[in-house]
């Protein structure tokens, strides 16, 4: 469609004068015109569509309270169409949600005021140009990656259906909310959402809906371009309930879908809206309407089509605002109220499960939470750590009754299943084994849903596989969430499966996440610290990196405690003095580093090791921790990794070098992996002699 000067009409049955409804709609969608012309920069056409669908949700079903927006029973709002922002910040200033710190306390603040729509897309804003968690209060998830909000919206729903099994009790609902997600075309054509959607219908989520704006125009113009598909069919066939409202402005129809889904008990409901994208504007149904602003002019004519004051930015009608808080306060100030007194209750009741419940929602762990977690003896054959850290997992869970976690239909060779405990099923929310089926990309979504509920969830595969899931494993990061992501046949350990699964730049990629801790252990006991760095913190995502094949498991008598995983990396094995080779190690390398170091040192080199699991945590200690660690004054270093060599440099430096598969090449036979490409003790001796006669003879001892 071109881009006219001429406004579509405003359908009559909008156009009641005087009704709120209709002043509070057209409210969202001009401060959403508004916000995206001042910012020159967004995406209008969507607000303006979906404004009757989140005014009606809002105004009519959502269970919120503004003054408590951490009310752990409150409905979830799941903004999956991230890029149109604006909806949500218009709703969440009408709402008049208060503003909580990351403390949560009360600021006495607006969480989004008109001054913070007005500052859309700024840097350092309230209302970034996708909802951004921790940064706005409303925002339950960081939204963007398009498809990645309807799976936390599955992980969202999973937990409410666990946290209702294990803690509901007779006379006591404390967990039975529902969760809403506003889908579009975009999050229809991405895999993760066709995974997640498999997912949620196979364990019959009837507390999840999904809303899907079905207006037939991506950026690049219609859909029939590369999408043309029966969409409702596609989820009949995931078992879903699949209702059709014919246009996004029939608000009446809008309730008695939702009506529908909340009287829905088998399945999950999946609402298809038809509407106009940029609805009243020149260019409504154009794909002109989707990513940029619509122009002066063009919000002068849409302005007027609403009846709207065409001189007038940033309008808020008197009473509006009001009406439409005291339609979610008297719906659900009560709900909240009665819940409070509800658990109050409860406490008397069922003491223990009180406490438990207390721990959860303010992310704290029991009291010896890690007293069962095993010491490993030393061992020359050891046991691979997939092995040891399924023994670790298991001694927490037994703990911690909200770690779950599964896998993408590998548990039996992950080990990340919890010894005893029923699988999580339709007919069993309460188990606390998941089964996302070969499904990486929607596990990791769902994974973080259930880690924005406060589950200490956890998600595991094959290394290989991080490249199927990097999405929601960097939205953790973003969003600051306690996952652990469990990644095991770490290596070319993997042998006779062959290239295809020897993750050789994995480790890089994951290292490379701000704000990911990766994590890989070198023994069983480094292990057993590493599954306690990553569940001491409920903030921080974990990648822990485990092996397929056996490990030794070092006498800790001998070489230093595997504590020192916590700071990242640690001095193992040391000699007298100024060392005059450094051999650094992670994960299966790390013994064979320690024998290189047992034979240097008996031929009199003064030769230090260094287990380095965690370049994230190491890169947090001070300077003067750091350098305690790797003396600057050594300039012979060696790494030693399966993986690829980038990022060691920093540890090396320019002087030092490094046994990685970048030094041998990608590919490898089926036969003596280990002798191909070097990872031998006297091939680790042989570059380490090198090194030290190069500083030697250049003086960079």
């Amino acid at each position: 469609m071109s881009d006219t000067l001429t406004a579509t009409p405003v359908d009559a049955h909008l156009h009641e004068d005087g009704s709120l409804e209709r002043l509070a709609i057209d409210t969202i969608r001009t401060l959403s015109m508004d916000a995206v012309q001042k910012a020159n920069s967004g995406h209008p056409g969507t607000p303006m569509a979906l404004a009757p669908v989140g005014y009606t949700l809002w105004s009519k079903f959502l269970r919120y309270d503004p003054a408590h927006a951490d009310w752990p029973n409150r409905d979830r709002f799941v903004l999956s169409v991230g890029h149109a922002s604006m909806l949500l910040y218009s709703l969440i200033h009408l709402a008049g949600i208060e503003e909580i710190d990351a403390d949560g306390n009360k600021t006495g603040n607006e969480a989004v005021s008109l001054h913070d729509i007005e500052q859309f897309r700024q840097l350092s804003s309230k209302t970034p140009g996708h909802p951004e968690y921790r940064h706005t209060t409303g925002v339950e998830t960081t939204t963007g990656p398009l498809g990645q909000g309807c799976g936390n919206s599955v992980g969202m729903a999973i937990a409410e259906r666990w946290l209702a099994a294990r803690y509901n009790k007779d006379g006591f609902p404390i967990f039975d909310h529902d969760v809403y997600s506003l889908c579009g075309d975009g999050d229809m054509m991405e895999g993760v959402t066709s995974e997640a959607a498999s997912i949620a219908g196979h364990l019959k989520l009837s507390n999840l809906c999904w809303i899907y704006d079905s207006n037939h125009i991506s950026i690049e113009g219609g859909t029939d371009l590369a999408f043309d598909e029966d969409v409702g069919l596609r989820f009949k066939a995931y078992g879903w309930n699949v209702i059709h409202v014919d246009d996004a402005n029939d608000t009446n129809a809008l309730a008695k879908a939702i009506e529908q889904f909340k009287a829905t008990t088998d399945r999950p409901t999946f609402i298809v809206v038809h509407s106009v994208i940029g609805w009243g504007s020149p260019k409504a149904g154009s794909e002109k309407a989707h990513g940029e602003p619509l122009g002066e002019e063009n919000i002068r004519l849409t302005k007027r089509a609403y009846g709207w004051p065409e001189d007038k930015s940033f309008y808020v009608p008197d009473g509006v605002a009001e009406a439409f808080r005291q339609a979610l306060e008297s719906r659900s100030k009560s709900l909240r109220d009665e819940w409070v007194a509800m658990t109050d209750r409860y406490r008397q009741a069922h003491p223990d499960l009180g406490a438990e419940l207390d721990l959860l929602l303010k992310d704290k762990l029991p009291e010896g939470w890690d007293a069962d977690i095993p010491v490993f003896p030393a061992d020359a054959k050891g046991l691979a750590s997939r092995d040891s850290g399924g023994k670790v997992l298991n001694a927490i869970a037994g703990k911690v009754p909200w770690v779950i976690g599964g896998s993408a239909d590998l548990a039996p060779s992950t080990k990340t299943d919890i010894k005893g405990q029923p699988s999580f099923e339709a007919n069993n929310y309460g188990g606390r084994n998941f089964h996302f089926g070969v499904r990486e990309h929607g596990m990791g979504a769902v994974v973080n849903g259930m880690a924005l509920s406060h589950l200490r969830s956890y998600g595991s595969t094959f290394l290989v596989f991080a490249d199927y899931m990097r999405a929601p494993i960097r939205l953790s990061a973003i969003m600051e969430l306690g996952d652990v992501w469990v990644f095991t046949h770490d290596s070319i350990g993997v042998g006779e499966d062959g290239p295809t699964h020897q993750p050789i730049e994995h480790m890089a990629t994951l290292r490379a996440i701000p704000g990911l801790d990766t994590i890989r252990p070198g023994d069983a006991n480094e292990v057993a610290w590493a599954w306690r760095a990553a569940l001491e913190k409920a903030d921080r995502p974990t990648a822990l990196i485990l092996s397929r094949q056996a490990l030794p498991t070092l006498d800790r008598e001998k070489y230093a405690s595997a504590e020192g995983v916590i700071k990242g990396g640690y001095v193992l094995a040391d000699c007298d003095g100024e060392p005059e080779v450094v051999l650094i190690g992670t994960g299966s390398e790390l013994s064979l580093v320690v024998d290189a170091y047992e034979k240097l040192t008996a031929e009199g080199v003064r030769a230090r090791v260094v287990s380095l699991p965690s370049w994230f945590r190491f890169e947090l200690q001070d300077k003067g921790y750091r350098d305690s660690v790797l003396p600057p004054a050594t300039k012979a270093r060696l790494a030693v990794e399966m993986a690829g060599s980038l990022g060691w440099d920093r540890y090396v430096g320019s002087y030092g070098d490094t046994v990685t598969m970048s030094t041998f090449g990608a590919s490898a036979p089926l036969a003596k992996l280990a002798d191909k490409f070097g990872f031998t003790v006297d091939h680790i001796v042989e570059k380490a002699r090198a090194l030290i006669a190069d500083a030697a003879s250049t003086g960079k001892e």
